[in-house]
């Protein structure tokens, strides 16, 4: 999987959390610096973890389902985003901004924003992909996405949370899509078709 593939798989993650990072923001009266990289923090590194998890359980398995890997991942990566999409409808719960920064608000927030994370990692491990650029990748983009979530959501409020999950959701079930593609040979097919055109 190139760097780019990488990174796009990173950014259709993101976008749980950059939601629920708007919503987080709309709580807050004045923009807090301090609050908006604890939610990058919580989220990146929980975005990170949960698919590193996914990987070395899915490398238990790999080597009983390589028949079929791609399959899964197209699979999960649709059901991912076709969720996403489904939750694009949910508005947020403005709470206290006391509750929505404590530490425990953080962590359920990003526990469950990350949950999706394990199966792309269970996917990372039937693709082979090296993981610790990937998770790196991913935690650093889910930590951008959320920081700017925090800024975006006490500026604008939730003009961009639903648009940000349906982003997502298309995004990985693309990506789900293009990698079955490549393994029934799909993409190869076309561009050798095109190329006897040419």
């Amino acid at each position: 999987m190139s760097s780019i593939e990488l990174l796009i798989i990173a950014v259709g993650l993101s976008m749980d959390a950059f939601a629920v990072a708007i919503c987080k923001g709309l709580s807050m009266k004045k923009m807090s610096y301090r609050n908006a990289v604890l939610t990058g923090c919580f989220f990146g590194g929980f975005q990170a973890l949960m698919p590193l998890l996914g990987y070395l359980l899915g490398t238990q398995f790999k080597d009983y389902i390589t028949s079929i890997d791609h399959w899964i991942a197209f699979g999960l990566l649709s059901l991912i985003g076709i969720n996403m999409i489904k939750e694009s409808k949910n508005t947020c719960e403005i709470t206290d901004e006391d509750d929505t920064f404590s530490l425990k608000s953080l962590t359920v927030m990003a526990f469950a924003t990350s949950i999706d994370a394990l199966a792309i990692g269970v996917t990372f491990a039937f693709l082979q992909v090296n993981i610790i650029p990937a998770v790196t990748m991913i935690g650093i983009t889910t930590f951008t996405f959320s920081f700017l979530g925090v800024k975006i959501g006490n500026l604008f409020g939730v003009k961009f949370q639903s648009k940000a999950e349906i982003v997502g959701g298309l995004i990985l079930i693309g990506m789900g899509c293009k990698i079955l593609f490549d393994h029934l040979g799909v993409i190869s097919f076309v561009f050798d078709s095109l190329n006897k055109f040419n």
